[in-house]
């Protein structure tokens, strides 16, 4: 069984509101155990535990909050090469538009690269011109449909990534979803 771990800092709860709607998206893929901890309560076996991290930060100047960054420094250093081959991906909350949470989602991603973690951003929309491709960004606290589903998004994409590779399900592969969803419409619409 696949586990995944979405790890936060949250100043405002705003990034830990995001992740609780991360850990609904990755919970939705049967036989995926989730765990949520925040950066003040999360330890070295947390990590050494999950197969797929979602990792989120508030936007503090463009880059992730000081708490995450001394966290990967000083309690997960010392794992350093025992995390290699992880699933990551990231999401950050932010004061408004343009406040910086892309930024931030690419400096959690150079943390997870770091540590060796296969990191990838998601293409799909979850409304119209609101898409995650570095992560999901939200200004403030997620409350319209769209912010929601992308958090959400994020993790059901983290889920169903560590059922492919580490559970070996096939047909979880985000191509084969794809090419179903094709198949169907195409049937549908005859």
């Amino acid at each position: 069984m696949g586990k995944v771990l979405v790890l936060y800092d949250s100043a405002s709860g705003n990034t830990k509101k995001m992740a609780e709607y991360v850990a609904q998206g990755a919970s939705e893929v049967q036989g995926i155990e989730v765990r949520i901890r925040s950066v003040d309560e999360v330890g070295p076996s947390d990590l050494l535990w999950c197969d797929g991290l979602a990792l989120g930060s508030p936007t503090n100047m463009g880059i992730l909050s000081w708490k995450m960054k001394r966290f990967w420094d000083e309690v997960a250093g010392p794992l350093w090469g025992q995390l290699d081959g992880k699933i990551g991906c990231a999401f950050s909350s932010e004061g408004g538009w343009g406040g910086g949470a892309e930024l931030t989602c690419l400096s959690l991603h150079l943390v997870l690269m770091n540590f060796g973690f296969l990191v990838f951003g998601v293409t799909d929309y979850v409304a119209h011109r609101f898409t995650l491709h570095y992560g999901a960004t939200i200004p403030g606290e997620p409350r319209s449909e769209p912010e929601i589903a992308a958090c959400r998004r994020l993790g059901l994409r983290l889920a169903q990534w560590v059922a492919f590779y580490v559970d070996r399900k096939e047909d979880l592969h985000p191509v084969r979803i794809r090419q179903r969803k094709t198949e169907e419409k195409e049937r549908n619409q005859d």
